[in-house]
Parts: C-alpha cells; sequence; structure tokens
C-alpha cells in the first residue's frame, strides 16, 4: 500500500510565504517524478511544479520567480516553497509522484488528498 500523506497548507495574507510537504510511504521500490498541481473553484486542476529524480525542476509560468520544488529522496518527500503569495494562488494544492510499488512491474501516479491554500488580499 503506497500513500502520499501532504501538509502545510493554510491561511496567509498576500506577500507571505508558506511551504507544504508530501510525504510518500509504504511498499516503495522507486519514486521518478514528483510535483504539485492545484485546482480553485470553479477552475481546472493545473499543474504547479514538477521535478524528476535528479533532475531540474519545472514551474508553470504564473508561479515562477515565486515558488521552489525540492525533494528529498532519502525521505521519499516533496516541498513546495510559496513565496510572495497572491489571491489568485488561492486553490486546493495536491501533490503526485510517479512510483514504482515493490513487487509490481511497472509505476503508477500516486496522488495526495490536497491541502487548501488560501490567500488573503
Amino acid at each position: 500500500q503506497v500513500q502520499l500523506v501532504e501538509s502545510g497548507g493554510g491561511l496567509v495574507q498576500a506577500g507571505g510565504s508558506l511551504r507544504l510537504s508530501c510525504a510518500a510511504s509504504g511498499s516503495i521500490f522507486s519514486i521518478t517524478a514528483m510535483g504539485w498541481y492545484r485546482q480553485a473553484p470553479g477552475k481546472q486542476r493545473e499543474v504547479v511544479a514538477g521535478i524528476a529524480s535528479g533532475g531540474s525542476p519545472n514551474y508553470a509560468n504564473s508561479v515562477k520567480g515565486r515558488f521552489t520544488i525540492s525533494r528529498d529522496n532519502a525521505k521519499n518527500t516533496v516541498y513546495l516553497q510559496m513565496n510572495i503569495l497572491r489571491p489568485e494562488d488561492t486553490a486546493v494544492y495536491y501533490c503526485y509522484a510517479a512510483i514504482w510499488p515493490i513487487g509490481v512491474p511497472s509505476s503508477y501516479d500516486y496522488w495526495g488528498q490536497g491541502t487548501q491554500v488560501t490567500v488573503s488580499s
């Protein structure tokens, strides 16, 4: 059983910062890509940032220069440092990971439960 558990969401004023964490646990053989999506009310889920194992991060244009994604492979954890937050960043943030479980011949995409980020103006 593999699961992703997120933490770190909350309410912050515009211009503030938050740090999201997402830890993968269970029978994990390897993790390739990890990252974050978000979904605002009435909108489709959109990619925020992603990072491959040992690879360079990539970001949506709307968050470049403000958000930083990182990962700790030893802890199977991905982080999203969010600075200079704007009201339009308000959304439920979901982490994802492409995980190869132990004893399974291929990898699968797993998702966290989502964490609410609210930025007040």
